[in-house]
């Protein structure tokens, strides 16, 4: 309990802070715990100075400590900050949301579960990876009818009620969005409450129900004024949302009045910078007024920030530009963005989900019915079947044998066959390594000759450089078709000859000693390639400045797969080491190399320079 208290306390000071001062300082939380930082971000989650590179210096002290319930509440948070913000891609957010089910569903936390899976599927709605969203909600759905979670149930309702919303069926999704609102009001969950206005008023307005929508606005407008105001989003997009009922109607002046003060209101929630989307809205009801001018300012700005926020697949947005570009006499730009929405409907059409009725969803909304039926009809059919069972059952055993002994003989022609022809890919593909690898020799050698014709000191470096990145790659296709297995490459042995290699070519194999603690790991060639690459890299660093005016010392290379989807690699030498605030040395091309091939893995890396110089990696397979 005391220890909870002064976590609040302290971040309950930290946010005061936030407020009072200009800005708060990464350094401020160099000493706080990990659940004093948790707390901060929870209640500055608006903060877009320093909450991102706290959050991912929070995200890996909480990974060092190996505590699953601490690293799933920084997920969620940085889940969360990413959809409030907007900055970041909507796959950062499924990307966070992922990792904290992962953590969920190693525990026994049934509610966790189902919240996670529905909050999953709201967040692949706005990737519009629709398939997967409805599998998650029908994951969460069945573990909230488990154990009875009536809060549960009416938020996986209402987002389903969401889905059926975006594939165009609108019935459903009032059906759905009405269910969900009795379950929302007796749990006291009023914000969603709220939320699940917006599906009725889309909905109704689509079907033509106009007033049901504008009753469906003035709900979710009462619901922020009576019980959550700082649900401060809910009248912004409910007015938008009644706008576009509106605009239906062709009540153009009531229309306009709702999206102005729509966009008002968001940007005196997170700036006019971010609510730009806003203005296309407001663009277009100028341009049903004929008021070109306006149009196109409001239209311009608002195509813009979709634009730069990755969202290129705008059809109506693009045509309303050109029409008003045309309006105005600038019929260059007018075909411009008319060719930009015609190229992008017929994407838009395809990425449409031709069966939205798909066998889940059948389950789920007839399973019940179907389960009463079909129990019924076995109680009455179950004398009867076991007599015809057994006959048939006797009947099957003499045509299956007789099929047996007939695929038996077939197949065992076809497997040989089979076999005979494995052997010649087999053959085929050791001869492709084989040819690969002696070209990469080739041009390393062609390398080695051009080389010996430069004077200049950087560029000869360099190329001896690439001559050993060519090496690296050779000598993976050299073990593929030496080996017995194909696909793989036995990574000790490689690294082991790797070395070997790179000594030479610096000839120090008297001087620096490179060993490989590690046990023997097989790596499929898209991920060996890379790694190969990055301790290339790394081995040629360490023997250029590791050890000066020809000094000894040793090198060590150690590669692990502690679980199925990781992969830990460390390169350290007890060389001279360097500081953090070191210069790079040479061209600075090897650094980019590495950075690059680690982010190509989904990989960190980390440098320590205690009694040399130390760099791990942790790469996701």
């Amino acid at each position: 309990m005391i220890k909870s208290i002064i976590t609040f306390c302290f971040a309950f000071l930290i946010s005061c802070l936030s407020y009072s001062q200009q800005s708060t300082k990464l350094e401020d939380f160099k000493h706080a715990s990990i659940d004093s930082c948790i707390s901060w971000m929870h209640i500055n989650f608006r903060n877009v100075d320093i909450y991102h590179d706290l959050a991912l210096q929070t995200l890996k002290r909480a990974r060092a400590q190996s505590v699953d319930s601490i690293t799933v509440k920084v997920h969620e948070e940085i889940a969360v900050w990413h959809a409030y913000n907007g900055i970041f891609s909507p796959d950062s957010v499924v990307y966070h949301t992922e990792k904290a089910l992962e953590y969920h569903k190693k525990g026994t936390n049934q509610k966790k579960i189902a919240d996670t899976y529905e909050l999953l599927a709201r967040d692949l709605i706005r990737v519009r990876d629709l398939e997967k969203a409805q599998d998650a909600l029908f994951k969460s759905i069945a573990i909230c009818e488990t154990i009875n979670d009536d809060d549960g149930l009416g938020k996986a309702f209402r987002t389903l009620g969401v889905l059926y919303r975006i594939t165009e069926d609108y019935e459903k999704s009032i059906e759905y969005s009405l269910k969900a609102m009795p379950l929302l009001e007796a749990t006291k969950n009023y914000g969603l409450l709220g939320m699940s206005q917006f599906n009725l008023i889309i909905s109704y307005g689509e079907l033509g129900y106009y007033k049901n929508a504008y009753d469906a606005t003035e709900y979710a407008l009462q619901v922020v004024r009576e019980y959550v105001p700082e649900e401060v989003f809910i009248p912004v997009k409910a007015l938008s949302y009644r706008g576009e009922v509106y605009v239906k109607q062709k009540a153009y002046e009531k229309a306009l009045a709702d999206y102005i003060k729509s966009w008002e209101l968001c940007v005196a929630i997170i700036g006019e910078e971010r609510c730009g989307t806003y203005r296309t809205e407001i663009g277009q009801v100028y341009l049903l007024q004929q008021d070109y001018g306006n149009a196109l300012d409001h239209l311009l700005v608002g195509v813009s920030t979709y634009e730069q926020q990755g969202k290129t697949k705008m059809v109506d947005q693009y045509q309303n530009l050109s029409e008003c570009y045309a309006q105005l006499g600038d019929f260059k730009n007018a075909l411009l963005y008319q060719n930009k929405a015609n190229n992008n409907k017929e994407t838009v059409l395809e990425e449409k989900i031709a069966n939205l009725e798909s066998e889940m969803l059948i389950k789920y909304e007839t399973g019940k019915k179907d389960e009463a039926i079909a129990a019924q009809e076995l109680l009455l059919e179950q004398k009867s079947r076991v007599q015809s069972l057994i006959i048939a059952i006797a009947s099957l055993l003499g045509i299956l044998l007789f099929v047996m002994a007939y695929f038996f003989k077939r197949n065992k022609k076809k497997t040989a066959i089979i076999k005979t022809k494995n052997e010649e890919n087999e053959l085929l593909l050791k001869e492709i390594h084989h040819r690969v690898k002696n070209n990469l020799e080739l041009v390393k050698s062609l390398i080695a000759l051009q080389s010996a014709e430069i004077t200049d000191d950087k560029t000869k470096e360099a190329m001896i450089a690439s001559q050993n990145r060519v090496q690296s790659m050779g000598i993976i296709h050299q073990k593929l078709y030496q080996g017995e297995n194909l696909g793989s490459v036995d990574m000790k042995d490689y690294f082991i000859n790797l070395s070997n290699g790179v000594l030479d070519t610096f000839n120090k194999d008297d001087k620096v000693k490179i060993e490989c603690a590690m046990d023997q790991l097989e790596l499929d060639v898209d991920t060996a390639v890379p790694i190969g690459l990055i301790v290339n890299e790394l081995l040629t660093n360490a023997l250029k400045y590791a050890f000066p005016d020809n000094s000894e010392g040793t090198i060590q290379i150690s590669l692990a797969q502690p679980e199925s989807n990781v992969l830990t690699l460390k390169v350290s030498d007890n060389g001279i080491g360097k500081t953090k605030d070191s210069k790079v040395k040479g061209t600075g091309f090897g650094t980019q190399l590495i950075n690059l091939l680690t982010r190509q893995l989904d990989g960190i890396m980390e440098e320590t320079y205690h009694n040399g110089t130390s760099v791990s990696f942790q790469f996701r397979t």
